[in-house]
């Protein structure tokens, strides 16, 4: 049975208010709740794998802003290195210790990478790296794949057009065409579209970039063989192979995709898991290929907060907590218990619905399909279904991502009584998903 509605007075007093500040009265467009019922929830403090917004009203969340805390909000490891950073400075535009300390707890832990650079966001991340790889290969451009998102970037905010092998076309205002023509764009999944694109582009190419685990617009498992069929095109055709890992790095296993697939990319972008949630970002590869990153070579990328001591002092907290014997096993075997429940419960109602999976990651997809693989696989309709179930589990105090194309992510704070009440909470709110 539905429940009422949460009171949400003091968070739409603050939506009204921040209309007049910011476009839309947010500051990144998924925040504005335009795909899911209510008035925004402006948050006011996490602890552990709770929230609380300016209501007062309580959540197991499951966003933990968007992936990077998998450690839950306000660790006190993480917490307390901070502040003992901080009394020291919280800039310096030059370089620190901290820097050293998080490259080496990365790289010492991490064989697909020999250098790194740090710098302040995803989006910087992969800016930064694709311009390495033009750089490297002497080569402008680059292949990306539907359904995949890589930051706000000029070249990368593009969509597939019509046919098989497309020039990207943009998909934000204020993009020149020309940025977009250099950008390939095919389908995910399909080896003959990469294959034409190589065979139309021959010797044109400088990189080919994929999430290897595609999460930003639902969960688009790639399979083994698909991933290695790109390794070795990118091979044979002197292309250099990006794992885009700003949400996958860290967090399926501290070597991420790569490891998991045992697959060596040339150029690997991380994100603010990296620094316990704090702005930063990072992009690494060997030593020969990022020897030609300014001062020593040729390809010029610079940024005052690159390294910022905070964020570095976030990263080495959570870090050192990722690499404790047994971290990851236990949280995924906690994400598979969850998802194994609640696939039983849906089983035995007949609802259709998927939850797909992987290490401490989980979608859920309003399909009978058995697999979703790319962009098309999904069907805009079902996320009617998602829009009612976020209202019923907000009502019911979960938190999920504000969309249904967003994934979920459960942290090592997340208890079994946790886990326990989300899943009554599920099964409730799908109940009235498919019965009202």
């Amino acid at each position: 049975m539905s429940i009422p509605d949460i009171s949400r007075a003091k968070s739409a007093e603050l939506y009204e208010k921040a209309k007049t500040y910011f476009p839309g009265g947010v500051n990144s467009p998924v925040r504005a709740f335009k795909s899911v019922y209510g008035t925004p929830l402006f948050i006011d403090k996490g602890d552990g794998s709770h929230i609380w917004d300016a209501d007062g009203n309580e959540f197991i969340d499951f966003c933990c802003s968007w992936g990077p805390l998998i450690l839950g909000h306000n660790h006190p490891a993480v917490r307390n290195k901070v502040i003992e950073v901080m009394q020291k400075g919280m800039s310096f535009g030059a370089p620190t210790a901290l820097e050293n300390e998080l490259a080496e707890l990365i790289l010492g832990n991490n064989k697909y990478i020999k250098k790194i650079r740090f710098v302040s966001s995803g989006t910087e991340a992969v800016m930064s790296a694709i311009r390495l790889a033009r750089g490297y290969t002497k080569r402008d451009k680059i292949l990306k794949f539907e359904g995949c998102y890589h930051g706000h970037t000029d070249a990368l905010l593009v969509k597939a057009g019509s046919g098989l092998v497309t020039f990207g076309e943009t998909s934000s205002a204020g993009i020149p065409k020309a940025f977009a023509d250099e950008t390939i764009v095919v389908a995910l999944n399909d080896k003959d579209a990469v294959l034409k694109a190589f065979e139309d582009f021959k010797d044109q190419i400088a990189v080919v970039i994929i999430e290897p685990i595609p999460a930003n617009n639902g969960l688009l498992l790639q399979t083994q063989d698909y991933l290695d069929f790109l390794r070795e095109t990118c091979t044979q055709n002197g292309t250099m192979l990006l794992f885009d890992e700003v949400i996958s790095g860290f967090r399926v296993g501290f070597e991420g995709a790569a490891a998991y697939y045992n697959i060596q990319p040339d150029i690997i972008t991380y994100g603010k898991i990296i620094g316990g949630g704090l702005p930063v970002g990072a992009y690494g590869a060997s030593a020969e290929v990022m020897d030609h990153i300014s001062p020593v070579g040729s390809v010029y990328q610079a940024g005052t907060l690159s390294g910022n001591p905070v964020a570095m002092a976030a990263g080495i907290a959570q870090l050192s907590e990722l690499l404790q014997p047994g971290f990851y096993e236990q949280l995924h075997a906690k994400t598979a218990d969850f998802v194994k429940a609640i696939e039983a419960f849906v089983a035995e109602r007949g609802y259709e619905l998927r939850v797909f999976t992987i290490g401490s990651i989980f979608w859920f997809a309003f399909t009978d399909r058995e697999s979703i693989s790319t962009a098309d696989d999904i069907d805009p309709a079902s996320m009617l279904k998602f829009k009612v179930m976020h209202r019923e589990l907000i009502n019911r105090g979960i938190y999920l991502g504000p969309s249904g194309y967003e994934v979920g992510f459960i942290s090592s704070a997340h208890t079994i009584a946790d886990l326990e009440t989300t899943k009554t909470a599920i099964f409730d709110s799908l109940d009235i998903v498919f019965n009202n």
